[in-house]
């Protein structure tokens, strides 16, 4: 047995002991955050980086189940799915970091979220105010449609799923994060696992005793959620309602003062049947977006986003008109047109272009170390500010930051490094550097500007990096 010698309690659960080492010393564990029947979650700390982490892994009880191998596939399928969302490191869904074997347990190493679920904040606080609950679940919904465009569904959108985080370290840390994987399947027919899957206070009756997976099973999770975020009350229990006559109360008659506008997008997305629902959680989100003025709909959902994700500096998130600084006389006005314009491939050249001018190396056509490490910091913001306006945050020096740092581990300076950077980034297919770049909003996040490989010597990224910090993009 190793360093990380395992504990069971009287219900046959293998626990890790508060202050234990794991995983050759790499992680330290805390404490026990929960376990359900499958898994057990712990918060950790992960010793070299620093970095605090949740660590999940199977309840060893489960291994007297016939379906345990059953249940393992779905645990490796949990981590899969997650490293597919990280490839664009959402927001609002929880990420990944590593998955490996300790004591011949598989571990999922994922994003600890300082803060309590949604479930824990409404029976501490009461119901919420209705702008606060829709900031929430929109948030929410914005991350499920990009799960379901990648042809999954999360099948357990409740309140102890979703993660609000509060943490005053973390910028704009009031946002909502999506959490726990483990019965999300494909839109592919029901496993036989599907008897298991769901929480009957919030899933429709199909999901519950059919094991039916639809993009509409989402969207009456989440419609359920945000019932009980602004009631503060568990909605009636579909199976109850199909088959026992019981009557869904409307969220208004316990909330004389919620808008008509939220009240039918409760209603619409917790329909009895699911041909009566919106089909699309885009279409759901629509309907909840109505209920809001726009204005007050950006500052809730969208500029919040990209100040978590430091695409826009929050003192110029509300500018209509960027100042086009320069601190060597560069003029970055055809750069705004073209990108104005979504002329992304010529805005990718002009980009090169100004890059080289302002670095004073137009006639070598190529940047060294020394010319990334002077290069004029307003300069460099200017140009990011630029891409991340035009492309909706899409594009920018900033994103690729982002997903250099918390997606391949960033403190590195090598080329297995910048190769799974340019694999996230979409400038690597089957192993191999692409000629050129998908000048499209269709591209990866990050995939554009493509300027940085002006840079020709080994170690590029982490140079070029090193400086979007210290400049602080």
């Amino acid at each position: 047995m190793s360093q990380s010698t395992l504990a069971i309690n009287k219900s046959g659960r293998m626990f890790w002991q508060d202050g234990q080492l794991i995983y050759n010393g790499k992680y330290k564990i805390e404490k026990q955050l929960g376990g359900g029947g499958f898994a057990l979650t712990y918060q950790a700390m992960h010793t070299k980086l620093n970095r605090r982490v949740v660590i999940k892994t199977p309840n060893i009880s489960v291994q007297r189940d016939p379906d345990y191998p059953k249940y393992l596939e779905r645990f490796k399928k949990e981590a899969q799915m997650l490293a597919m969302f990280c490839t664009d490191s959402h927001p609002h869904i929880v990420q990944v970091f590593d998955f490996f074997e300790e004591d011949s347990r598989y571990c999922l190493e994922m994003q600890y979220i300082a803060g309590e679920s949604l479930w824990e904040y409404v029976q501490r606080q009461g119901k919420l105010p209705e702008t606060e609950a829709v900031k929430y679940i929109s948030q929410m919904g914005l991350a499920l449609v990009d799960v379901h465009k990648k042809g999954v569904l999360h099948l357990d959108v409740t309140p102890p799923n979703i993660m609000l985080n509060f943490n005053s370290g973390i910028p704009n840390s009031r946002k909502a994060v999506l959490i726990d994987f483990g019965i999300a399947g494909d839109m592919s027919p029901p496993s036989t696992l599907s008897r298991s899957f769901g929480n009957k206070a919030f899933a429709p009756y199909e999901l519950i005793h059919k094991g039916i997976r639809h993009p509409t099973v989402d969207i009456y999770c989440l419609a359920g959620s945000l019932y009980y975020a602004i009631t503060g009350q568990r909605p009636t229990n579909s199976f109850n309602r199909k088959y026992e006559q019981e009557e869904l109360v409307p969220p208004k008659q316990l909330v004389p003062s919620l808008s008509d506008a939220v009240n039918e997008a409760i209603l619409q997305g917790m329909a009895l049947e699911a041909k009566d629902r919106p089909q699309t959680m885009q279409e759901w989100l629509n309907l909840l977006s109505s209920s809001q003025p726009e204005s007050n709909l950006t500052k809730m959902i969208l500029a919040p986003m990209q100040k978590w994700l430091n695409l826009v500096p929050s003192s110029q998130a509300n500018q209509t008109k960027l100042i086009l600084a320069s601190d060597v006389g560069v003029n970055y006005q055809n750069l705004e047109n073209l990108l104005k314009a979504g002329q992304w491939k010529a805005a990718d050249e002009e980009t090169t272009r100004v890059m080289l001018k302002a670095a004073k190396r137009e006639q070598q056509g190529w940047l060294n170390s020394e010319s990334i490490k002077k290069f004029p910091c307003t300069d460099l913001r200017t140009i990011d500010q630029l891409w991340v306006k035009y492309s909706n945050g899409h594009f920018g020096f900033s994103v690729q930051k982002r997903i250099w740092l918390v997606e391949c581990g960033g403190s590195k300076v090598d080329y297995k490094t910048e190769r799974l950077l340019g694999d996230r980034l979409g400038w690597r297919i089957n192993h191999g550097w692409l000629p050129t770049a998908n000048y499209s909003l269709n591209s990866t996040p990050g995939h554009l500007p493509s300027s940085i490989y002006l840079y020709k010597e080994n170690g590029w990224a982490g140079y070029f990096f090193s400086r979007v910090q210290t400049c602080k993009l």
